[in-house]
């Protein structure tokens, strides 16, 4: 028997489900609630960005009730938590967002768009200036809901979570990473478990899709060298050549509203490095240090 925590929405059940099929024989689901669950009306970087959606799934694994726990990579914090390790990344899915009741084009001026994320609404102020944007949370049923429910033109959504649910057909329009790059680690899943569980990482292992974990680690690691003080929109994708070896990283770092977008691309072996070089181009000789300079005058 194998123990998977789990937070208990229909889209995280499905991800602990796909990496329990993968890893066979007996299973036990632990359901976990998470801040992030609890609290369903404030922006997400408000809440604290990343790690509200994963912090007492981890300790479900960390004091004993659980062996593995299975996150969207993108909800991580780039840096390790003490304890416990990556053991596996599976198949990615569809790396992109969507839009679901319009396409881009198709938008009236000063259209209404319901996203929670900074990076979405900068990357689509950028393309589309005379957009407005609204909050947006919940789980996936809800946001489509909320569509209608709160009158937006269109709300923007990971097209791996409509996959995955078996929505894919209400998005309007899926969009290209040249149009709205995706965050990092998005679409792929990240499976924790204990640092010294020898038989929980031998497992996990058998399951690890080499090429989406070498990408997933050199997006998380452009993140960490970005830094956990950056609160600007960011996003990154990288890809694998065909050889299997060379990793291709595009980045990106926007304003909050969107008027300024700055993006790098890099390419290596070595995800660590990939990550962290990229994140100084973008930094250094791509304007991006010269946004967070100004973020932090207007703050």
């Amino acid at each position: 028997m194998i123990r998977i925590a789990t937070r208990g929405s229909k889209l995280a059940r499905w991800q602990a489900e796909r990496v329990g099929a993968l890893l066979g024989g007996d299973v036990e689901y632990v359901l976990v609630q998470t801040h992030g669950d609890i609290d369903q009306t404030s922006d997400i970087h408000r809440l604290g960005g990343q790690g509200v959606f994963v912090k007492e799934v981890q300790q479900a694994v960390l004091d004993g009730r659980a062996d593995l726990a299975v996150h969207s990579a993108k909800d991580l914090p780039s840096g390790a938590t003490g304890g416990l390790c990556i053991g596996a990344v599976p198949e990615r899915g569809d790396v992109r967002d969507a839009l679901v009741g319009s396409t881009l084009a198709a938008l009236p001026r000063g259209g209404r768009i319901g996203s929670g994320s900074v990076r979405r609404r900068a990357q689509l102020a950028y393309a589309r200036p005379d957009l407005e944007f609204g909050p947006l949370r919940g789980n996936i049923e809800t946001r489509l809901r909320k569509r209608v429910d709160e009158g937006f033109d269109a709300v923007v959504v990971a097209y791996a979570a409509l996959e995955r649910l078996g929505l894919a057909g209400e998005a309007t329009e899926v969009l290209e990473p040249s149009v709205v790059l995706p965050q990092v680690a998005q679409g792929a899943l990240a499976v924790e478990c204990r640092d010294d569980d020898a038989n929980a990482r031998e497992r996990l292992r058998a399951i690890d899709d080499v090429d989406a974990h070498r990408a997933v680690d050199a997006e998380r690691a452009f993140l960490a060298e970005l830094g956990g003080a950056c609160d600007l929109p960011c996003g990154a994708l990288a890809t694998v050549g065909a050889g299997g070896e060379m990793l291709e990283l595009e980045v990106l770092l926007a304003a909050i509203d969107g008027r300024a977008v700055v993006r790098a691309h890099t390419s290596g072996r070595d995800p660590h490095a990939v990550g962290v070089t990229a994140a100084r181009e973008l930094l250094d000789e791509r304007g991006g240090r010269a946004l967070l300079d100004a973020a932090g005058r207007a703050s």
